[in-house]
């Protein structure tokens, strides 16, 4: 295989295999932490899980990612990166050994939402100094496998520090609900702190920057920001192909978040008894696990396919595949409905998100593109707090309504037909 040869060869470079290490420990600590959160927010069998709450959890879960990201790229072209790491999962460490002392004595809930809502922030700065300091460990040459291998490695590492807090619902149903929480929580305490350990064998200056920038005043900062998301937001609507991508993206995860809070809610609700939080999150966990399925599935057929029938075809194929799905679910709340829609709209979300990115890239000058995966990623992440606060609006307690899931359908087919309408050759730009 093409991946396991790649990785041979670089881990050779021992800069590469010291960050590589770094980030396995993080991302698998973020499983395990989401696991642990998860079950203190939403299977929690004293609280009610409904709609709202579940939205109110994203908006403040998602909010470092929309609000916290745009500042990332300067700050980390002044701090070194291997400090960052160092430095920063030390602090997760914190973090996580206060969310599970907090769950100990039964805070109030916004307590827990304000230690979630500082840790994931933290995580924004790690991911992206892991990614900018990606070029300063590996030879030129090497950059695009390396940049194709390490969020691939980042991501089974993530799924499997879930997947450990998953077997543990499965094999110890019995368990307390505070302490699948807790098990999860301390677990992802450990693996941050291994993170740091790795990060410290790298040097000072290793990761860069070579040159670091002089640090503005956060109000020059903010301004500066500003005008450069506006001149992306002039350009790429220049360009026109680029802009529309993004719009069916945002579409298409707002469809896909609504789906998601139904799914939670189903697994609470439908799938396990509401009163036991190792049955609800275990159910959860094998949705999640399909979903990874229809993941794994778009990584292997879109590179096959996708060059075949060009991004644009592709993209309206994933959007019918989607269709496809919500309908099953439409037809049914039985669990191999919920299943096979989970694996299915994945399948098709992830797939298009990959033509997408293909799109942008291709179709961006170099001088625009970090505006635009900017751009990129909040309208990625507003669209999910959205459908969160659609979904609050629209399902019942449940999760499931054959109405609302046939409407998604819909809602499909339409965003179908128009992308199929929209322009394939970007605009000229200056």
């Amino acid at each position: 295989m093409t991946l396991a040869r790649d990785l041979a060869r670089l881990w050779r470079e021992r800069g590469f295999r010291r960050l590589t290490l770094a980030r396995l420990f993080s991302q698998g600590g973020d499983g395990m932490l989401q696991v642990g959160i998860a079950t203190a927010f939403f299977f929690d069998p004293t609280e009610a899980a409904t709609p709202g709450r579940i939205a109110l959890g994203f908006a403040i879960l998602l909010a470092p990612f929309t609000l916290v990201g745009p500042f990332v790229g300067a700050l980390i072209d002044r701090w070194q990166r291997q400090r960052i790491l160092l430095v920063g999962n030390l602090v997760r460490v914190g973090l996580a050994l206060g969310i599970a002392a907090a769950l100990a004595v039964d805070p109030p809930l916004w307590s827990l939402y304000a230690l979630a809502l500082l840790t994931l922030s933290v995580n924004r700065f790690l991911l992206a100094a892991m990614s900018a300091g990606l070029a300063n460990v590996v030879p030129e040459d090497e950059l695009l496998a390396a940049n194709a291998i390490m969020p691939t490695l980042g991501t089974i590492a993530a799924a499997a520090g879930a997947a450990i807090g998953g077997v543990v619902t499965l094999v110890s149903p019995s368990a307390s609900d505070s302490s699948l929480a807790l098990s999860a929580i301390i677990g992802a305490a450990c693996a941050f702190a291994l993170s740091s350990w790795a990060a410290s064998l790298l040097g000072r200056g290793e990761l860069g920057p070579e040159s670091p920038l002089a640090a503005l005043h956060l109000a020059a900062q903010v301004r500066a920001l500003v005008a450069e998301l506006a001149s992306g937001v002039r350009y790429l609507s220049a360009r026109v192909t680029p802009l529309h991508a993004l719009g069916v993206m945002a579409a298409q995860r707002l469809l896909y978040g609504m789906m998601f809070v139904a799914s939670i809610l189903m697994s609470r609700y439908l799938l396990a008894d509401p009163g036991a939080a190792a049955g609800s999150l275990g159910e959860f966990t094998v949705v999640l696990a399909y979903a990874a399925v229809g993941f794994g599935l778009a990584a292997v057929l879109t590179p096959w396919l996708g060059p075949r029938v060009g991004p644009h075809r592709w993209i309206v194929g994933c959007l019918l595949l989607g269709a496809t799905g919500q309908a099953l679910l439409a037809a049914s709340s039985a669990r191999w409905s919920l299943l096979a829609a989970a694996t299915t709209v994945s399948l098709a979300v992830q797939g298009a998100k990959i033509a997408v990115d293909t799109i942008v890239q291709q179709d961006t000058a170099d001088d625009y593109r970090g505006r635009a995966f900017t751009l990129y990623d909040m309208a990625y992440n507003v669209a999910f707090v959205s459908s969160a606060a659609l979904a609050a609006l629209v399902l019942p307690p449940t999760g499931y309504s054959a109405w609302v899931m046939g409407g998604i359908a819909v809602a499909y087919l339409a965003l179908a037909a128009a992308f199929a309408r929209a322009p394939r050759v970007p605009t000229p730009a200056s």
